[in-house]
C-alpha cells in the first residue's frame, strides 16, 4: 500500500461514522455537519459545552444531528434559511422552552422539582439562566458568578445582603445555591434540604439540629426564620428585632384578660421586663434552640 493510499484509507475511516449517520438520518433532519457550514463558530463552541455529549454518546441517539436535538429538524432551514423554520429555545415561551429541555433533563436529580417551583410558575425558563452558546459557562460554578446571576432578578434580596450582619455572599464565601435549589425543592421558597427533608440551614449549623428532648416549638414548626433574617439584618446574629427580648415577646407576650401588673409572660408572673434583670432572656434561657436537660431551656 502506497503512502497516498494509506492517507486516503485513513480519511475514509475517519469520515465513516459521519457518513453512516447522514445515511440514517430521520426524515426532515439535515445533520450537524450541514449546520456547521453557516454556524461554524457556534458549532466549534459546542465542543466546550456539556451538550457536546450528544455528539459522542450513541446511547443518547443524537450522534450526527446534535444541533437538531434542541433546534428541531433542520432540513427545511437548510433549503430556505429563515427564523420561522427552525426552533430557537431562547425565543420560545417559558413553558415550551422548559418542555424542550426536560426532554433530556427530566429525570435528573437537579430537575426533580422543575415543574412545580416558583421559577416555572413565574415563567422563568431554563434559557433565562443557562446560555447555550455564549462565552460564559453553561452553569455558573463560582460563587461570585452565581450571585451575580441571581441578583440580576432578585434585587431586593441582594440589597438585604448589604446590611451589617449577613451571610457572606458579597464576599463570595457563599452563593445563593448553598441555601436555594433554583430548579425546585420540596421545601418553601426552594430551600435546600438536609438529611432528606430537614432545612438546609442544618448543613452548616449542625449543632442546632437536634433532635432535642425538649424542643423549642418555633424551631420545629416555623424554622430559623421565626427569629432570624435569612439574608441579612441590621441586628446582631441576624435577628428580626434589635433586642433579644423583643424577639421573644412576639410569642411570649401578655395573655389577654390578665392584670397588667407585669410586662412579659403570664404565667409565670415574675418576668417583669421593666427590670434590667429580665431584659435579656438568653442569660437564663441559653438553650433556645432546644435542650436535653431542661424543659424551660435553661442553661
Amino acid at each position: 500500500m502506497t503512502h497516498r493510499q494509506a492517507v486516503l484509507l485513513g480519511f475514509l475511516l475517519a469520515a465513516a461514522p459521519t457518513w453512516a449517520a447522514a445515511q440514517t438520518l430521520p426524515a426532515g433532519y439535515a445533520g450537524s455537519e450541514v449546520c456547521k457550514a453557516c454556524h461554524e463558530d457556534t458549532y466549534n463552541g459546542l465542543a466546550k459545552n456539556p451538550h457536546h455529549a450528544l455528539a459522542i454518546d450513541t446511547k443518547k441517539g443524537w450522534v450526527g444531528r446534535e444541533c437538531e436535538a434542541c433546534h428541531g429538524p433542520g432540513k427545511a432551514h437548510t433549503e430556505g434559511p429563515s427564523a420561522s423554520n427552525i426552533l430557537n429555545p431562547a425565543n420560545l415561551s417559558a413553558a415550551a422552552a422548559d418542555k424542550l429541555c426536560l426532554t433530556c433533563h427530566l429525570n435528573q436529580p437537579t430537575q426533580i422539582g422543575r415543574l412545580e417551583n416558583s421559577h416555572a410558575h413565574n415563567q422563568i425558563s431554563c434559557t433565562a439562566c443557562h446560555k447555550m452558546h455564549e462565552s460564559q459557562p453553561l452553569v455558573a460554578r463560582k460563587a461570585d458568578a452565581t450571585n451575580k446571576l441571581c441578583a440580576g432578578c432578585h434585587l431586593n434580596e441582594w440589597a438585604q445582603f448589604q446590611r451589617p450582619f449577613h451571610h457572606k455572599l458579597p464576599e463570595a464565601a457563599m452563593s445563593c445555591v448553598d441555601c436555594h435549589n433554583p430548579h425546585g425543592s420540596i421545601r418553601p421558597v426552594m430551600l435546600q434540604s438536609f438529611a432528606a427533608n430537614e432545612p438546609g440551614c442544618f448543613k452548616c449549623h449542625g449543632d442546632k439540629r437536634g433532635p432535642f428532648t425538649f424542643e423549642h416549638a418555633p424551631v420545629r414548626f416555623q424554622g430559623c426564620q421565626a427569629c432570624h433574617e435569612p439574608h441579612g439584618s441590621v441586628n446582631p446574629r441576624m435577628l428580626t428585632r434589635a433586642d433579644v427580648r423583643f424577639v421573644c415577646l412576639e410569642c411570649h407576650a401578655n395573655l389577654p384578660n390578665t392584670p397588667l401588673k407585669v410586662m412579659g409572660v403570664v404565667p409565670p408572673s415574675f418576668h417583669d421586663f421593666r427590670s434590667p434583670v429580665f431584659q435579656n432572656c438568653t442569660v437564663c434561657h441559653q438553650k433556645i434552640h432546644g435542650s436535653h436537660v431542661d424543659r424551660n431551656l435553661l442553661k
